[in-house]
């Protein structure tokens, strides 16, 4: 089936265009297409047309997880909010750390999946930081990353590097010293007047500074997962400048939240790495506007409600992300003006794709047909209850919001259609 999207509003390097867009074969055909009656036509004059979204650092649960979330409903998630390709993280049960169990977990994918789905494997067995996997056989995945844990031999990781360079694969790093994470929340004003125990910026910036030094020493194309405090972003700004191949992401509520927005002990506000202070969210927006950290991702973390119920102490860390992504970057700081529009569909499309050199997130003729038509005009407030993910796990319960995406198409099939004046 051929689809005509009429009245498109896109961006193209940054410039504002309108046309009619076709899409065939699951290609990107026309970018100023003419009227065939075998078009099926989707009217977008009331809404922006963006590429698709790419988020590099998600979690399905799928296997051992599925009642917080599955590879169907998490992909669905995504769908709805924008996401046409996501790469889920190994923490898993099983981990995604030997052949037979990243091939299941693709067939599982190819089964029951929505949208593009890459998969990471573990750096480690397990990821317990010590043995590492057999690189040469897992090169299929997307990457190699023990995100959830930090690896905390300097050793193992510089052999990883040198591993994964040898391959011409990255290393993607959720980045904590383990003798300094004991904690909750970020060691700040919060922790300090609820008397809870808390995670210094130390521990995330430590490792960061540790790791480039690697990544300078192997030449490994080495990336930093939700990058959350000043000093980190600092030590990848002074990396980069020294012409090591860093990259860095960071995530919607790490750019929208502190530690001075938590509500009492509400454990929807936990996430790791926490949130943090307002000078390290000022320095997290200047870092993506001046090209130090390189694009978005959600860590979409869905939990069960008894979970996260056991309290900000024990409850695990993690919040939902993909539903109300776009919606919170676009109401919090597009209207306000603090970042640009056409930016943020970059770092949540092109920039991420480039960065592992995927052929998806941009809007070009020959390119693979994904994209979201954002409505723009509607406010409503966020029902974790309507979410398509099994985790309800979010801050941002009623907070209205504006930029909901109202119909995603991935390889030019529609994958998810919400509430549309035309269509």
């Amino acid at each position: 089936m051929a689809i005509r999207i009429d009245h498109a509003t896109w961006y193209k390097n940054g410039e504002r265009q309108q046309s009619s867009i076709r899409i065939e074969n699951g290609l990107f055909t026309e970018l100023d297409a003419t009227p065939k009656e075998t078009d099926h036509v989707i009217d977008a004059n009331d809404y922006l047309v963006a590429p698709g979204f790419v988020d590099i650092h998600v979690h399905l649960r799928e296997p051992g997880g599925e009642h917080k979330e599955t590879i169907a409903t998490g992909t669905a998630a995504a769908a709805a909010g924008g996401f046409t390709t996501i790469c889920p993280m190994p923490n898993t049960r099983p981990v995604p750390d030997d052949r037979e169990t990243l091939d299941a977990l693709f067939k599982k994918i190819e089964e029951t999946a929505s949208v593009r789905v890459f998969p990471y494997a573990a750096i480690s067995k397990n990821q317990l930081g010590q043995e590492l996997v057999a690189f040469e056989q897992l090169t299929d995945a997307f990457a190699f990353t023990d995100d959830g844990v930090g690896v905390q031999s300097a050793a193992v990781m510089r052999e990883a590097m040198t591993r994964a360079a040898a391959l011409n694969k990255s290393i993607v790093a959720h980045c904590e010293d383990d003798s300094l994470k004991a904690g909750c929340v970020h060691e700040g004003t919060y922790s300090k007047r609820e008397g809870l125990q808390g995670i210094p910026s130390l521990a995330e910036s430590i490792h960061i500074a540790r790791d480039v030094l690697i990544a300078e020493a192997t030449g490994c194309h080495y990336h930093v997962c939700h990058v959350s405090t000043k000093e980190s972003v600092r030590v990848i700004r002074d990396a980069k400048r020294a012409g090591i191949r860093v990259t860095a992401e960071v995530t919607p509520h790490h750019l929208v939240l502190t530690e001075d927005d938590i509500i009492g002990r509400d454990p929807n506000f936990k996430m790791n790495p926490p949130l943090r202070s307002e000078a390290d969210r000022q320095a997290l927006i200047e870092g993506l506007l001046d090209g130090t950290i390189d694009c978005i991702a959600t860590d979409h973390a869905p939990h069960a409600a008894d979970e996260k119920a056991l309290g900000i102490e024990r409850a695990p860390f993690g919040i939902t992300g993909f539903e109300t992504a776009f919606p919170l970057l676009y109401t919090k700081l597009v209207k306000p003006g603090i970042l640009p529009l056409a930016r943020v569909i970059d770092w949540l499309s092109a920039a991420p794709a480039e960065l592992f050199e995927l052929p998806y997130g941009r809007i070009e003729v020959g390119a693979p047909a994904d994209l979201v038509l954002l409505d723009l005009q509607t406010n409503r407030a966020v029902e974790p209850e309507q979410f398509f993910s099994k985790g309800k796990n979010t801050p941002f319960r009623g907070e209205h919001l504006t930029g909901y995406p109202v119909l995603t198409i991935v390889g030019g099939e529609i994958v998810f259609k919400g509430e549309m004046t035309h269509v």
